[in-house]
């Protein structure tokens, strides 16, 4: 019989050493009109967490405790509010990170057609697990939940920005080859299956155009 009382999981430090001196815990005169445009747009200050907390990774890279409690002195709302919000939601960092978070789709639809393939391909190249970063500071390699974008399996987000679609190891080769040059990946187009044969693009803002192929079988499940 189990342990009720037994700790399932490691909780977070209580007093961690900050990561962010005081002095660098200032909103620039820019950053802080954006905080009171984003205030404005709700009935209370505390509406504009999600808003003020995205600026703040912005700013400083991820969200130590002092910069969750940062944003909710700026808000003028509980501590406990802010920290809440900063660790329900998947795409605020509560860690330091690489300059590249690669998120990888590992939900049922991209794993069935090689969501998890994608996955160990990345490790093995880069070198280091799922959720570890790499000992240059530039990847960080997550699992991720639906991303939404089942018709193009497998795939992966690129911080929090970009998807990669139809991801193959050779694109993933072209990715991280890219990302390592400096060179930002450019937003693809996916076309729908029954535009594959035209010249047709719904959307005029892309960076580059994605065909349809039917997603393939993943070799391994998990």
């Amino acid at each position: 019989m189990s342990n009720i009382f037994q700790e399932v999981s490691p909780l977070p430090e209580r007093a961690p050493e900050p990561a962010f001196t005081s002095e660098q815990l200032v909103w620039t005169a820019e950053e802080q009109a954006l905080v009171d445009r984003f205030k404005a747009q709700y009935p209370t200050a505390e509406a504009a967490v999600m808003k003020t907390l995205w600026l703040a990774q912005e700013k400083f890279g991820w969200l130590a405790p002092e910069v969750i409690q940062f944003v909710a002195t700026t808000l003028g709302i509980p501590y406990a509010q802010a920290y809440g919000v900063a660790t329900f939601y998947t795409m605020y960092f509560k860690e330091q990170k690489g300059r590249y978070v690669l998120d990888v789709c590992t939900c049922f639809s991209c794993q069935v057609c090689g969501g998890y393939d994608m996955l160990h391909y990345l490790e093995e190249k880069l070198g280091v697990h799922a959720g570890e970063t790499t000992e240059d500071g530039l990847f960080t390699i997550q699992e991720a939940e639906c991303l939404g974008a089942c018709g193009s399996a497998p795939m992966l987000q690129v911080s929090n920005a970009e998807y990669v679609h139809n991801l193959t190891r050779e694109k993933v080769d072209r990715l991280v080859d890219a990302l390592r040059a400096g060179q930002e990946w450019p937003f693809e187009s996916v076309t729908l299956p029954q535009d594959a044969d035209a010249d047709f693009v719904r959307r005029t803002d892309a960076g580059a155009i994605e065909k349809y192929v039917t997603p393939p079988v993943a070799e391994t499940f998990e």
